[in-house]
């Protein structure tokens, strides 16, 4: 299936933990495609695939990587300097904050490339990379990323199977036509009438210093991640020693809450602005890239937006081609437009403010 040619790299290894899966053959009169599905479009996106497969666009440039990692590194310790430098007063507080949550950022655009193993050739190298970025520069856990992450790519926007629309309806309404359904049934768990102006004070600021620090630690330690959790306290016990030499204790806590809200929000804006408005709904079983595109959309190219959101301005191609390295997004993308054009599929792409402002 081609959901699964997509998420995985090495095809052999993979390939034996099938057998043990196998419940049984086709019989020769049987279809091959469930009739949900579009024919030509599969056949049509496979061909692709092979053609992006020749051009090389799945091998990842090391160099790219290297210095992404780098320049991560380097504001990582500067936020550090300029407290140790310049103190603890007002100003270099705040400018060491903004430093060190782009830092965060940028740190978690990198652990979403090496948790789709798009960094290195070897399965293995994009595990460890991952353990050290998003574990011990961020401390969460790689594991209960790559969790929901993969669910989220198989059925994106899909009700009860992508768990980042888990907050329908407890907190949200999400889509037209779950709206309308809660209106018929009479349900109401929040007032879905200001719920774009209790956005804002809301999921931005808040998914990351309260949910995602709970369920991390809770899915690592229930599904016992061991290994995660070893490389999360090296993150916690290396900021509350570093940080805690210059702060106090109340500073502290106040620097890491407030940069928690900051990378919050900013993963917040750029992780819905592709999703959030496009169609949701429960699964209808649709083939491949049709799944990927009612659920998607892309925001212009630009440097700024490429660095600001981790290439998820390239949604589109990502969700086809999740394997494959950021830097080859713009090379594919005209392919995929072409793909789009000869099918009659949408392929919606944005300015950023307008992306930002479909979320509310």
């Amino acid at each position: 299936q081609d959901a699964f040619v997509a998420f995985h790299v090495d095809k052999v290894l993979v390939s034996k933990y099938l057998k043990s899966l196998q419940i049984g053959e086709l019989a020769p009169d049987q279809p091959s495609i469930e009739p949900t599905k579009n024919k030509m479009l599969v056949k049509d996106f496979r061909e692709l695939r092979a053609t992006v497969e020749k051009m090389g666009l799945l091998e990842p440039n090391q160099l790219f990587f290297f210095l992404h990692l780098a320049h991560i590194l380097l504001l990582d310790t500067a936020a550090w300097l300029i407290l140790f430098y310049f103190g603890t007063s007002l100003m270099p507080f705040i400018v060491s904050l903004l430093v060190l949550t782009i830092s965060q950022v940028q740190a978690s655009w990198l652990q979403h490339d090496l948790g789709h193993l798009s960094v290195f050739r070897k399965t293995k190298w994009n595990h460890l990379l991952h353990k050290f970025v998003m574990c011990h520069l961020i401390g969460a856990s790689a594991k209960w990323w790559t969790l929901l992450h993969s669910r989220h790519h198989a059925k994106p926007n899909c009700f009860r199977k992508d768990p980042d629309i888990d907050m329908h309806p407890f907190l949200f309404t999400l889509g037209k036509k779950f709206s309308v359904e809660l209106g018929i049934k009479k349900k109401k768990y929040m007032p879905y009438n200001h719920q774009h102006k209790y956005f804002f004070i809301t999921l931005p600021p808040l998914l990351f210093p309260t949910y995602f620090h709970c369920h991390t630690f809770y899915i690592a330690y229930t599904k016992r991640y061991w290994a995660d959790l070893a490389w999360m306290l090296t993150f916690y016990i290396r900021f509350f020693f570093t940080y805690g030499s210059l702060l106090e204790v109340k500073s502290l806590l106040a620097y890491y809450f407030i940069f928690r809200m900051l990378e919050s929000t900013w993963f917040v804006w750029v992780s819905q602005m592709s999703h959030i408005p496009m169609d949701i709904y429960y699964d209808n079983n649709l083939d491949w890239v049709s799944t990927q595109l009612q659920a998607t959309c892309n925001v212009e190219q630009s440097l700024f937006n490429d660095w600001f959101t981790g290439h998820l301005n390239f949604q589109i191609e990502h969700h086809l081609f999740p394997t494959m390295p950021r830097h080859n997004y713009w090379k594919v993308a005209p392919l995929v437009k072409s793909l789009c054009a000869k099918h009659g599929l949408e392929y919606q792409c944005k300015p950023l403010l307008t992306a930002f402002a479909d979320i509310v």
